[in-house]
């Protein structure tokens, strides 16, 4: 029968579990002062999805899906995951087949342990190696290095190659008819007999084992004190997760007077799943290869937001645990605890905005959150940033001075052009459309939004949209003058009382109408309608253009002929695709209109921002590059005859990005509904 003695050639090999309780101790500590770490933040209830998270670990973290979007370093990190874990698979079974009598391991097991062991083992090994070379001879610009890296890797490739090296020493030894499955270790068995007699095999496989056991045990003590930890944090990160619509902040409850602050400025502010993020990211750098701010030249660095975070809470933590000792020597263990709360309060160490976080990379990001959609562990970036920028604009009134206007305009005349609000429902009037007050019988609302109404680039756009609505026969109507901005650009730069004071007001006034379903063409609008205002209580039904233009076109209520046998590239809104994953519905648009799409770099998903988006529409760029002109090189690039858009700030932007490139002869920009007004 195939098996083989377990503890051959080791003796007091019982002395293990004694290492193993030792590193298994060490281990917990470390745990234990990273969760008082993590502590230090506020409660945050996160197991209110747990089949959800149960099924995300199973995705994101066996299955590698967020992992191996990004090929070559994540096939290397498959390699060693897969490896790892089987390995601790197989030394499970063998453990309970040597310590337990369970006598399992023999037979079709014994092969087949002994086979994927080697397997895995070496794709392992294979991944450690690509992992040395990209980290220190590639050194992409990603990969900030330190001594934990490489302590890691070669622990872990000592472990590994000590393994196979034993395995080739006792088959040197003793003949074994399976050695074929253990195909490395017969590999290494060959040099090892030509150059050694059987004592020194039988001294080498000795000492290596104590060796490779002694690695094991240390590999299990130095996991929460290294990178090692994300191993266990990155499945936790993915199980706590938020789920459904992303981007919607705790709203502030203005009315409430027991509030003494605004937004966050101190590490303490924040939750515990906050502080918890710093720990999980691994450096891997997605995020910051993903970052437009970060491509176009900006200091803001996703990646080194949340590190800088994270060595803060260490600090915090550091000071916190001194001035306990203090404490406790002073007046005893008690009143330690009981001033524990206040004590530390006091100590603020380095300011988390201007000393930690330059306040320039706050109002840098363009909140498209392409950070997070690119974060294997769901690290959460953004939100960091919201609330942030509440506090400077609520608590500290510093913000860029471009803001301040579109705040002043937004609050007087309920746009951000500062355009007065009575002449809103002047452009669509004059196309046929009525108002609800009119029509109040229209089962659809049209919400232009304040690009649609006041801009005269999109008007264009509006007056596409609305004679393709008539043409299929839809019943709609307008608020006119009683619309206001939706409140999207005043949330995301702080000012979350503006934003307040304009969404009630608007859900107000559809609701007074009995407003059911919104058709909008402004991405921007249409997440917030959809997915924010439930928070104040606004519960529409929402639908994007291009989404109900569609289902005309599916439906046979719109008739478009598909003559028009030019090219075209199409840009994926950040709120559009990222935050609500509409993606396929503007491009089968486009192929029903006789369009070859030709798709950019980056597209998708991993979609480049036009860099008007987390209220940046309103602010100038003082540093690096322009990203709206970055983007329409990447446009320019493809060769098409137009790019198409579906966003009315990704229009404005392509429009000057064109402008600033010269190249308007040749490449126009268009919203899908313009282009698709064409094949009426």
């Amino acid at each position: 029968m195939a098996t083989r003695q377990v503890y051959w050639n080791v003796e007091g090999h019982h002395w293990l579990y004694l290492f193993f309780i030792i590193a298994l101790a060490i281990f917990v500590y470390g745990v234990y002062k990273r969760v008082k770490l993590w502590k230090l933040g506020q409660p945050d209830n996160r197991w209110k999805d747990v089949w959800p998270g149960i099924k995300d670990v199973i995705v994101y973290t066996f299955a590698h899906k967020r992992i191996l979007k990004d090929a070559y370093p994540g096939l290397m990190h498959a390699g060693i995951f897969y490896g790892f874990l089987f390995l601790a698979f197989a030394t499970a079974i063998i453990t309970l087949q040597a310590d337990f009598a369970l006598n399992i391991f023999h037979g079709w097991l014994y092969l087949f342990i002994k086979v994927t062991a080697n397997l895995f083992g070496l794709a392992a090994l294979i991944g450690i190696v690509v992992a040395a070379y990209r980290r220190y001879i590639q050194r992409p610009d990603r990969l900030d290095n330190k001594p934990d890296d490489a302590i890691t890797l070669v622990l872990l490739f000592t472990i590994l190659l000590t393994g196979f090296v034993i395995q080739g020493a006792r088959i040197a030894v003793v003949p074994d008819p399976w050695a074929g499955y253990a195909f490395v270790g017969q590999w290494m068995s060959i040099p090892l007999k030509a150059m050694l007699n059987e004592a020194q095999l039988l001294s080498l496989h000795v000492f290596l084992w104590w060796l490779h056991l002694a690695l094991a045990m240390a590999f299990i003590a130095y996991f929460p004190y290294s990178k090692l930890f994300h191993v266990l944090l990155g499945p936790l990160n993915q199980f706590f997760r938020n789920r459904g619509p992303i981007g919607i902040p705790e709203p502030i409850d203005f009315e409430d007077e027991s509030l003494e602050t605004f937004g966050k400025s101190q590490l303490r502010e924040f939750s515990w799943k906050a502080l918890f993020n710093t720990d999980v990211c691994l450096r891997c750098g997605r995020c910051q290869d993903n970052c437009p701010a970060y491509l176009s030249g900006k200091h803001l660095n996703p990646k080194r937001i949340i590190q800088d975070m994270r060595v803060l809470m260490e600090e915090t933590g550091a000071a916190v645990q001194a001035q306990n000792k203090v404490l406790a020597q002073a007046a005893g263990q008690e009143a330690a605890a009981a001033s524990e709360s206040e004590e530390t309060e006091e100590w603020t160490g380095r300011a988390l905005i201007g000393e930690v976080i330059p306040e320039d990379d706050l109002w840098a990001c363009t909140t498209c959150r392409s950070c997070e959609q690119q974060c294997p562990v769901f690290v959460e970036h953004v939100d960091k940033t919201i609330d942030m920028r509440r506090n400077l604009v609520l608590m500290e009134t510093r913000f860029p001075a471009e803001a301040q206007l579109a705040f002043k305009n937004m609050e007087n005349n309920g746009n951000p052009w500062g355009i007065g609000w009575t002449t809103r429902a002047d452009f669509i009037t004059g196309l046929g459309v009525k108002t609800f007050e009119e029509d109040p019988t229209a089962e659809y609302l049209y919400w232009p939004g304040c690009s649609g109404a006041f801009d005269a680039r999109n008007q264009k756009v509006s007056a596409s949209l609305v004679k393709l609505l008539q043409a299929a026969g839809v019943h709609f109507a307008i608020l006119g003058n009683e619309e206001k901005c939706c409140g999207d650009s005043a949330r995301k730069l702080g000012n979350e009382y503006l934003f307040y004071s304009l969404a009630t007001e608007n859900i107000e006034v559809m609701n007074n109408y009995g407003v059911k379903k919104i058709i909008t063409q402004c991405p921007h609008c249409y997440n917030f309608l959809k997915n924010e205002y439930p928070q104040l209580g606004g519960n529409f039904e929402v639908i994007h253009h291009t989404v109900f233009l569609l289902d005309l076109v599916k439906s046979g209520k719109l008739k478009l002929s598909n003559a028009d046998k030019k090219t075209v590239t199409y840009h994926d809104s950040c709120y559009l695709g990222r935050y609500n994953q509409i993606y396929e519905q503007p491009r089968e648009l486009l192929k029903a209109v006789g369009l070859d799409i030709k798709e950019m770099a980056h597209t998708g998903e991993k979609s480049f921002c036009c860099g008007a988006g987390g209220g940046r529409m309103w602010l100038e760029e003082h540093e690096g590059q322009r990203i709206n002109e970055m983007r329409t090189d990447e446009a320019i690039a493809v060769k098409p005859d137009y790019v198409g858009t579906a966003c009315p700030f990704c229009l404005t932007m392509f429009a000057d990005g064109i402008a600033a490139r010269e190249v308007g002869e040749e490449l126009k920009a268009l919203d899908v509904a313009e282009i698709l007004e064409k094949a009426l």
